[in-house]
């Protein structure tokens, strides 16, 4: 059988909203899209963020639309859902990049940690594909989702208990998304970043970074570039028998396992943050 390449990355006048594109992981996922040929919504709490990627999109010849939301308060992100599919789309697929991480023993962990983390890394994610699925059901449609977890809801890490608990639960709502969905049209996968170079996390920037690198068969950290073209693989065609699966882009890293983040306990400040996806 011979296929095309526009026939395997169907891509060409799709219209897919990044929830978080504006910088980041959400900034190369939304240029490597339109590299083939996607037209990209782009949300971001801050719109600036939003427009200027817009526009930089926009500059390379497709249709780009910017809209702003905060995802922890719940009728922002389905306005923001309805507006990017009423207002730019009927949308044909949906990213989700968001999530940051606390840092903190269990111990010393607050509630407050525990709640914000689950907030900005699982239940905004319900939200956002419970709508989008609410419409491209309703209309009949076919799409894709596709969301950001972290090798940390695959595996246990130190100091990440409630990231990597809230990140375990994306997994499995992913999952269970997947086998309500998928029959209808919707498929639902998750991509699980090991460390990745950010504007919020730099290359050089964490102490432990030489030691970890040396644990990761690849020897170094991932780039923002290298997890957009595996959310490309799940928004197109080259993926279309695939739903339900986490697909972990980390360099080899949960193949190996590294325990190193244990000598680093004493140095985490207790309720301290760090961007991790976006």
């Amino acid at each position: 059988m011979d296929l095309t390449i526009d026939q395997l990355m169907d891509l060409k006048g799709k219209r897919i909203l990044i929830v978080g594109g504006g910088q980041g992981n959400g900034e190369a996922t939304a240029h490597v899209l339109a590299t083939f040929g996607a037209n990209v919504a782009i949300l971001d709490l801050e719109l600036d963020r939003a427009q200027k990627v817009a526009r930089d999109l926009e500059a390379r010849g497709v249709s780009s639309y910017a809209l702003s939301a905060d995802v922890l308060v719940e009728d922002q992100i389905v306005a923001a859902i309805e507006e990017a599919d009423t207002k730019f789309g009927p949308l044909d697929g949906m990213v989700c990049i968001i999530g940051m991480a606390g840092w903190a023993q269990i111990t010393d962990m607050t509630t407050e940690i525990w709640d914000l983390d689950h907030q900005r890394n699982l239940r905004y994610f319900f939200w956002a594909a419970r709508e989008f699925a609410k419409r491209v059901l309703a209309r009949g449609g076919k799409a894709n989702i596709c969301a950001l977890a972290s090798i940390d809801g695959i595996r246990g890490s130190a100091v990440h208990a409630s990231y990597g608990a809230a990140k375990a639960g994306l997994i499995h709502l992913a999952k269970t998304m997947a086998i309500e969905w998928s029959s209808r049209g919707i498929r639902v996968n998750i991509i699980a970043p090991g460390s990745i170079i950010t504007p919020r996390i730099p290359e050089g920037t964490l102490a432990s970074e030489a030691n970890m690198n040396a644990h990761v068969p690849m020897v170094r950290r991932g780039t923002t570039t290298e997890i957009a073209k595996a959310v490309c693989f799940f928004m197109s065609d080259l993926s279309s028998f695939v739903t339900g699966q986490v697909l972990a882009v980390d360099g080899g890293y949960t193949a190996s396992g590294w325990p190193g983040m244990m000598e680093n306990m004493s140095r985490i400040k207790v309720g301290g943050t760090m961007g991790v996806d976006e």
